[in-house]
């Protein structure tokens, strides 16, 4: 069996390659987020909060595609650090609402330079990373409605 290609091996994981990637991009990010004080995860809560703010806690994860219960303590970084703050709803006070502060909103104007960085640190074109991106369509959401819990 030695020139049949082993479907199991490790370098033929789709899997492996998305995990693999997903390391090898956040450590490329992080040169370029440092300057603006942010990390990998602060920053996909403030590209959510520039698109649409405020949003609730649970509203924000939904958008990140993660647990409220993992997204506070990166929210309360942010806050800590004058960025964006936490307050209740007016029309429901159980709503935990995250918005921008004024420091945060101008966050954005410096963090417009992030995306060509990037693309220049992997030698890739706008139109490159939109292909990636779109080709991996079928694996950024749930295509059964089920949960992966293990």
């Amino acid at each position: 069996m030695a020139d049949v290609e082993d479907v199991l091996a490790l370098e033929n994981q789709l899997c492996f390659a998305i995990v693999t990637a997903a390391r090898n991009v956040v450590s490329i990010y992080r040169p370029v987020l440092e300057p603006l004080g942010l990390t990998h995860p602060q920053y996909l809560v403030m590209l959510a909060l520039w698109e649409r703010a405020p949003q609730s806690l649970s509203e924000l994860a939904a958008a990140l595609a993660v647990e409220p219960a993992t997204l506070s303590p990166t929210v309360k970084r942010l806050e800590a650090q004058g960025r964006i703050a936490r307050r209740r709803r007016g029309s429901d006070e159980r709503v935990l609402e995250i918005t921008l502060t004024e420091e945060g909103a101008r966050l954005r104007e410096r963090a417009l330079s992030v995306p060509g960085e990037i693309m220049d640190r992997v030698g890739m074109q706008r139109s490159d990373v939109e292909r990636l991106r779109d080709g991996l369509q079928p694996f950024a959401g749930s295509r059964t409605g089920e949960n992966d819990k293990d």
